[in-house]
């Protein structure tokens, strides 16, 4: 994994942590790792805030065990996706 992916996924665990739907990343800060490499991937597919939203939905309500309209995955996919637009796709940014 380059430097630039590790930085990608910091933000974006750090963005997760700050929506924490379960309400654990003060005590358990890697709890939504598993929705990393997944969103990493859709962002560099060219996903967009609909298609973010419903993984975020579908993660809440299949693995996570809640109601995916309570804690607003949509409010968070758009997050997402303005992160990613200003940070650029990584591939353009990375270090040769």
């Amino acid at each position: 994994m380059s430097s630039w992916d590790t930085f990608l996924e910091g933000d974006l665990r750090s963005l997760l942590n700050e929506w924490d739907p379960i309400g654990v990343a003060d005590d358990v800060q890697d709890e939504y790792d598993c929705m990393l490499a997944p969103l990493l991937q859709q962002l560099r597919s060219g996903a967009g805030r609909s298609e973010i939203g419903e993984f975020l939905r579908h993660e809440l309500e299949d693995h996570f065990g809640l109601d995916p309209l309570g804690p607003g995955p949509d409010a968070v996919a758009a997050r997402v996706v303005d992160w990613w637009t200003s940070a650029g796709p990584a591939e353009e940014l990375s270090p040769t």
